[in-house]
């Protein structure tokens, strides 16, 4: 596919090094370098800066050509648009992904078991490939929105695992992506911390520290190809805000108040993190209503409430690894970058998540849950314990290590046909050692310093919808004198419970 000579020329006004112009060509010829059984480890964050073109050259090779390119392996930061997890997916090119999706038709081929699917915390990523546990990528493919004299690359909407890419293929392929400003140059802080026993410690004490560069470190003689594009980045669509989640936000900042009152947390906040997606997204947006002012976000994706509570005066920074939008508040961000690269920083993900960084500055961390059951596991995966959504993303690296662990969803699904608390989690993510408190729509659980017992009490009474609190509460109490023990469990009841929601005869 033939590029316009006005994209060609942008693009090559982009390139710092002139060696490096010879290196441009088209994206199917970029393309043709990729072969069967190839490790390609491409950029990209929920879902942006990740590249387009060269995917779907692949994918029109494979067709067009006839040429049978299957067994690739994908590795990304997180998930990526249509353009690439879909694309690689509906050709059947792909045999393994990892460590994250959130593809309709990738996450089918997963379920059906025609990709192999990898579900990593997003902070282990990087430092396992530099480890060499994955084994090697053959080709990088990184979208980048300039690149320096000295061949280095500025990133556009997201960093994920790019640095380690980079660094470690012996191929890299650019996606030099015209349709993002050049006045990106500036957002990003790239670090890579040394591998053991060389480690040092990050230096972040602020969520507005920068240690690193502005740009992804390439060696010249690496890069194989520079296709020019013009490409968008999928548009994020989220839900709105309806009368439900704003309950469980209202809750959540009810909850944040009596903390505050307690002293355990100081009037200016923590810094947060909120999860990826719609729910969260929503949840936070509660915060507009509030009176709390100079919020800080130490969290991995930049989503509309974070931007939006910057505009308003409510919010005073936020640190991320990707600046995931909606359209029109993307377009309205990238048109002002010199406003808001004061407001905003873009790292790898292996430091946005990082244990210790989020340690050291106290996160509150704030996630999504599919179903919690009534000792606090929490399932944020899996349908009936079986069938991958997304995959677990950043949610552990929080959970583990926040100053406070909140989990958030609404007390039922499926249009109140389904209890999200339930006796016991189909697939555990996030044990109960992990989870500080739940809130849904109904009302809050602290289940700091509970045994298992009075979890089951507090997350019954004040989390689960009343429709199912009976039916909860008689479950707990049967498991309670039936089996007894620490964490008293009828494991036949919760087969059947299952069971029942999947439409299966219970034997």
């Amino acid at each position: 596919m033939s590029m316009t000579g006005d994209v060609w020329e942008q693009a090559r006004s982009r390139i710092g090094a002139a060696d490096l112009h010879g290196k441009m060509m088209s994206e199917d010829e970029a393309a043709s370098m990729i072969r069967p059984n190839m490790i390609i480890a491409c950029s990209g964050f929920t879902p942006c800066g990740y590249p387009k073109a060269i995917p779907k050259a692949l994918v029109r090779r494979s067709q067009e050509a006839g040429e049978h390119i299957s067994s690739i392996a994908l590795w990304t930061g997180a998930s990526v648009g249509d353009e690439l997890d879909g694309a690689l997916s509906r050709a059947g090119l792909l045999s393994r992904r990892m460590p994250y999706q959130s593809n309709p038709y990738t996450r089918e081929a997963i379920n059906s078991g025609a990709i192999d699917y990898v579900d990593v915390h997003l902070s282990h990523v990087a430092q396992q490939i530099r480890y060499g546990f994955w084994g090697k990528p053959d080709i990088a493919i990184i979208e980048a929105a300039a690149i320096t004299d000295e061949g280095y690359l500025i990133p556009t909407t997201s960093v994920g695992n790019s640095p380690t890419f980079a660094k470690v293929a012996d191929t890299v392929l650019v996606e030099l992506n015209v349709k993002q400003p050049i006045d990106l140059y500036g957002l990003h802080d790239i670090y890579v911390p040394e591998d053991p026993p060389f480690r040092k410690t990050i230096p972040i004490y602020h969520p507005k520290d920068r240690i690193g560069t502005p740009w992804i470190k390439v060696e010249k003689k690496k890069i194989a190809a520079i296709v020019p594009t013009e490409i968008p980045d999928e548009s994020k669509r989220l839900i709105n805000n309806n009368e439900i989640i704003k309950k469980v936000s209202e809750n959540l900042l009810n909850f944040i108040d009596s903390e505050i009152e307690a002293g355990r947390i100081p009037r200016a906040l923590l810094p947060i993190q909120a999860g990826v997606g719609s729910i969260a997204n929503a949840v936070l947006e509660g915060f507009s209503y509030s009176t709390y002012a100079g919020l800080l976000f130490y969290t991995e994706v930049i989503q509309d409430s974070m931007v939006r509570l910057i505009e308003q005066g409510k919010a005073e920074f936020a640190s991320g690894c990707s600046l995931t939008l909606s359209q029109d508040l993307s377009k309205s961000c990238l048109r002002d970058l010199s406003y808001w690269k004061k407001h905003l920083v873009l790292r790898p993900q292996e430091i946005t998540n990082n244990p210790e960084v989020i340690r050291r500055l106290g996160v509150i961390s704030i996630n999504a849950a599919l179903e919690v059951d009534i000792y606090g596991n929490v399932n944020s995966t899996h349908v009936f314990g079986s069938n991958i959504m997304n995959g677990i993303g950043g949610s552990g690296d929080f959970a583990r290590n926040a100053y406070l662990s909140i989990f958030v969803m609404p007390s039922t699904a499926k249009e109140g046909n389904v209890s999200t608390i339930v006796p016991m989690v189909s697939h555990v993510d996030h044990t109960e050692h992990d989870v500080h408190v739940i809130v849904t729509d109904v009302g809050v659980a602290d289940l700091r310093g509970l045994s298992p017992r009075e979890r089951a009490a507090m997350i019954i009474n004040r989390c689960a919808h009343p429709s199912y609190r009976s039916l909860l509460h008689d479950y707990y109490c049967r498991a309670l004198h039936t089996s007894g023990g620490h964490t008293p469990h009828l494991l036949k009841e919760v087969f059947s419970w299952y069971l029942r929601l999947t439409g299966r005869d219970v034997q």
